[in-house]
């Protein structure tokens, strides 16, 4: 992941294009982060997993996890 200020980004707009397909890069302005660019071509669970990689367990699936956010959420009939 790279991090950049969007004044750096505007300089060099092509440069970063190109190095979008290799790595993700965070544009920052005033210090806050305010865009990242991501390959089209890699999908949205692909590089969903490899952020959560190590975070949940890798034999939950879809609806494992859903089902245990949705039960927090369940109230107990007393």
């Amino acid at each position: 992941m790279l991090e950049i200020t969007a004044t750096e980004f505007k300089t060099k707009f092509g440069y970063y294009l190109d190095l979008v397909p290799t790595q993700d890069i965070w544009i920052t302005k005033n210090g806050k982060h305010v865009a990242r660019l991501v390959d089209p071509n890699v999908s949205a669970v692909d590089a969903l997993s490899g952020i959560l990689k190590g975070k949940v367990d890798e034999s939950a699936d879809r609806h494992s996890l859903t089902a245990q956010r949705i039960s927090r959420y369940e109230i107990a009939d007393y």
